[in-house]
């Protein structure tokens, strides 16, 4: 519904809404004067009141940005640790644990910063310029200025200051596609309607900021300014919605607590052990206590996580879709809705002519777009144009019958006009060839919303007067009958209704021949009669990619629900026809308005295509479905769009029709507006999220390891075998080598075969946490095995330590093989990503760096390991490998079993 502007104080606001009321009751609501406007003392007295006509926003500064990124459980954990380690003078410790901290700050800080300020973009598109009449006097001013009751002046070429109440109009037409949807410009009057529930769209005698005038002229009464227009409506909902954090993101927020509330209370329970059975001084037990902590903490996995999607974000770009923030590129591997824009989206935004019917036959077009590239067909075969005189008159009618511009630029057919008549445009090349018509103009009539055609008079090829006429059935039929009692409009009425309900746009096309005195068309002379050639029906057709790309995001669960400003008829024929739904249902959004909240929300999965909607339509239908615990996705261009993109889990906006508002408030951006390649989002994104768990898997076990040889040694009241750099290194070289084996990791097969995951469930499910246990607790009895074995066998602490050492990071190279992929290690999957044997043999070099190199030694405590030793460390990561595919072959037998007992 229409937000209600601010009126002053002593106006007597009516019950209807104001495209209701006549446009005596609107100039007197607001106490303005046609002719005079209003003086310069209240127009001065209305601003201060009610402020400028101009947007604002609150901007958060950069610095608060910043230190939102330590709020973090892990960060804390982490800076508390290196305070500790700092006041213990472990110096280099405290340096490695803070760079940690700040490296993740900056990649969520310059992450925030690039994130959308879709308010500045809405704000630049208020007209900058307004001629409106005060004290009688007609006068430009700043469009900032305007208040309510002001009269304006608009033309061709201007963008609407205000909201506005036409008070009348000269052939006006406005280009509403950004607010609306709409791709043709409106026609608009400036007589009352008279239904109060009239959507947007269909406000014929409204004119909105930031709409452009095309034609025409007009004047009109400003009845909202500032925050209180559509457009201030829009960034007010802009400004309001909150981005919600991705799936994703909950997930690993969740899981992060989780480990260290865990962490936490193992390391109070360890010092309160440690101290109260006094094994160490209070420095070395609190040392030893922080180096648990940081070895156990996943230090490396928001950098993992950051570098997998960073690379999938690069991947994307490849296939034309630029993401702007890290977590978008996984979000759409999650998504259960994606709620999509019609036009150019879905449809070429390209109006193609596809029947031709006359008195004798029914043609169909072959080819869609504005490129003159197919044919004319009737019964399946070519039509000969030479000897089909009628169909030939049809096609020269509707291309002179035109005010619209085709023509060819940078390899692509565009036009500079109307859609509808470019459609004429490109008929006529398809049947008749590249050459135009060797006519002459004579006079024309211009399209208008008063007769509703198009009328011109030219000297045709014979040297004969002819008039070719092409605009709205109902009008033409009238002339028709005036020149055939016999005509039967019946007839063409029932052709029509089919047509309309293929949603299809129908124009009728007629031509007369005149005397060669006429040099000039009126009305009068088409009233006495014409010869009707036919109606043709035009379409924004599908687009043929789209088709294939929604059938395969069905066979993934992602269900696409159409959101439109076209009527329900056209918009369900369209969503039939790229399938949406095997039933589609539709509601408009004057029906949504009459919802409360809570029956949208229980209704809202029953609908497919959602038809002459608002951008509040749009906000509440994102939501709804949100409420219902779906993650959406939603695709735009306008800026009617901006606060649904924003609202959604994730906003994909168009790159070349797209508006900057759209654009700056979306999460994507498709550079060649296909949205195909929304269907190699959803795959990559899947990808990615299996990788990142995958990730997480690996490292959890493995760094839960490094924590449990200090918790064991202390509890055992023994040395401890590891020192704080060992661990530390151990951490550092994982997280630039072996993790990053997971970026490259191809995706699992069946990955387009199965639903969306399920929101609110956890990272890991129960054999995760499982195998996470058994690993850990594996991978540290090996260690410490060893290192007692070792010692008691006469080998020295160092090189004990320095085997206890790589038995970890080789029960990592092995472990990573059983992580990889669900099927056996050792099976045809083992080389499908070569990169992870790259990543091994880079750790393994940096192992042998650790343990020869002198200087090295030196830093971390490492010393020379032989033949022998280096068998012990390999045989001990082999034992991960063999336990944990025993694990796997028993899960693969249970799941054989359970499918087998399901047939």
């Amino acid at each position: 519904m229409e937000k209600q502007p601010t009126v002053p104080p002593d106006a007597k606001p009516g019950p209807a809404p104001l495209f209701t009321q006549s446009e005596t009751q609107v100039v007197t609501k607001f106490d303005s004067n046609l002719e005079q406007g209003l003086s310069a003392t209240t127009a001065s007295k209305l601003l201060a009141q009610n402020g400028p006509n101009e947007l604002t926003a609150h901007v958060t500064p950069k610095w608060v940005m910043f230190l939102r990124q330590f709020n973090n459980v892990i960060i804390y954990i982490l800076l508390f640790a290196a305070v500790l380690t700092l006041l213990l003078r472990h110096y280099s410790d405290a340096i490695v644990i803070g760079l940690v901290v700040i490296i993740n700050a900056l990649i969520g800080y310059f992450q925030e910063v690039n994130a959308s300020n879709s308010l500045e973009k809405i704000k630049s598109l208020l007209s900058t310029e307004a001629t409106v009449i005060r004290d009688g006097q007609r006068t430009d001013i700043p469009a900032s200025q305007l208040v309510i009751g002001d009269i304006v002046y608009l033309e061709a070429g201007d963008n609407v200051p205000a909201d506005m109440r036409l008070l009348d109009a000269d052939n006006l037409r406005i280009q509403e596609a950004a607010l609306t949807g709409e791709a043709d410009s409106v026609l608009k009057t400036f007589a009352p309607l008279t239904d109060a529930r009239t959507p947007l769209a269909e406000r014929t005698n409204m004119a909105y900021a930031s709409t452009a005038v095309t034609n025409g002229s007009a004047t009109g009464i400003v009845v909202a300014t500032g925050h209180d227009t559509e457009l201030g409506q829009i960034a007010d909902d802009v400004s309001n919605v909150k981005a919600a954090k991705t799936p994703l993101m909950k997930e690993l927020d969740d899981l992060g607590k989780w480990i260290s509330y865990f962490i936490i209370g193992i390391a109070i329970a360890l010092f309160v052990f440690g101290w109260w059975i006094n094994l160490y001084a209070l420095p070395t037990l609190a040392l030893a206590v922080v180096t648990m902590v940081v070895g156990s903490l996943p230090e490396g996995l928001p950098a993992s996580t950051s570098v997998i999607l960073a690379m999938g974000v690069n991947k994307m770009a490849k296939h034309n879709a630029i993401v702007k923030t890290l977590p978008a590129v996984e979000t759409l591997g999650a998504v259960d809705v994606i709620a999509t824009d019609k036009t150019g989206t879905l449809t070429k935004n390209e109006m193609t002519a596809q029947d031709i019917i006359t008195q004798r036959h029914h043609y169909h077009v072959t080819g869609t777009g504005y490129a003159p590239e197919g044919q004319i067909l009737l019964d399946q075969q070519p039509v000969e144009m030479d000897t089909d005189v009628m169909l030939s008159k049809l096609l020269l009618a509707g291309f002179e019958a035109n005010d619209t511009m085709l023509q060819q630029e940078d390899g692509h057919w565009v036009i500079n006009g109307e859609p509808t008549d470019g459609a004429f445009l490109t008929l006529y090349h398809k049947g008749l060839g590249a050459a135009a018509p060797a006519v002459t103009e004579l006079d024309r009539i211009p399209f208008d919303s008063d007769y509703r055609y198009i009328a011109r008079l030219d000297i045709n090829e014979q040297g004969q007067h002819e008039i070719f006429i092409k605009g709205a059935p109902d009008k033409l039929y009238e002339m028709a009958a005036a020149a055939d009692p016999h005509f039967d409009q019946d007839h063409w009425n029932d052709v029509i209704q089919d047509l309309t309900h293929q949603g299809k746009r129908v124009v009728a096309v007629g031509h007369k021949v005149v005397g060669a005195d006429v040099n000039e068309v009126t009305h009068e002379i088409l009233r006495q009669g014409i010869n009707f050639l036919g109606i043709v029906g035009i379409i924004d057709p599908p687009r043929e990619e789209v088709i294939a790309a929604l059938k395969e995001m069905r066979t993934a669960g992602v269900k696409v629900k159409m959101i439109t400003g076209d009527h329900p008829d056209t918009a369900a024929a369209i969503g039939r026809q790229l399938g949406l739904a095997d039933d589609i249902q539709s509601i408009t959004g004057a029906e949504l308005d009459q919802m409360t909240p809570e029956e949208l929300r229980e209704n809202i999965n029953r609908y497919d295509v959602f038809a002459r909607t608002t951008p509040s339509n749009k906000l509440a239908i994102i939501d709804a479905y949100q409420q219902t615990g779906k993650v959406t996705a939603m695709t735009g261009d306008g800026v009617n769009d901006a606060p649904a993109l924003k609202k959604a889990d994730i906003g994909v906006a168009m790159g070349i029709k797209g508006t900057d508002v759209a654009k700056d408030a979306a999460d994507m951006i498709l550079v060649d507006d296909n949205f195909t390649t929304m269907t190699k989002a959803i795959r990559e994104g899947r990808r990615l999220y299996t990788n990142i768990k995958k990730t997480i898997a690996f490292l959890l076990p493995t760094s839960f390891a490094e924590g449990l040889i200090v918790a064991f040694s202390i509890l055992m009241q023994q040395p401890l075998p590891l020192v704080p750099t060992q661990l530390l290194w151990i951490n550092m070289v994982s997280a630039i080598t072996i993790q990053f084996a997971f970026i490259f990791e191809p995706e699992e097969q069946g990955i387009m075969q199965r639903p969306p995951r399920k929101t609110g469930t956890s990272l890991l499910n129960k054999h995760d946490v499982f195998q996470m246990t058994y690993v850990s607790i594996l991978i540290a009895g090996m260690g410490l095995w060893a290192f007692d074995w070792l010692t008691a066998g006469g080998v020295s602490h160092i090189i004990a330590s320095t085997i206890t050492v790589n038995i970890i990071v080789l029960g990592k190279v092995f472990y990573l093989f059983n992580i990889r992929t669900p099927h056996l290690a050792f099976s045809r999957h083992f080389w499908s990503n070569p990169m992870a044997f790259a990543t091994i043999a880079l750790l393994m070099a940096l192992q042998l760096l650790l343990v020869y190199l002198p200087f090295m030694q030196g830093v971390f405590k490492t010393g020379n390991m032989n033949w022998g030793q280096w068998g012990i460390a390999i045989a001990a990561g082999f034992v991960t490998l063999i336990v944990t595919e025993t694990d796997k072959i028993i899960r693969i037998l249970i799941d054989h079993r359970r499918r087998s007992a399901m047939r």
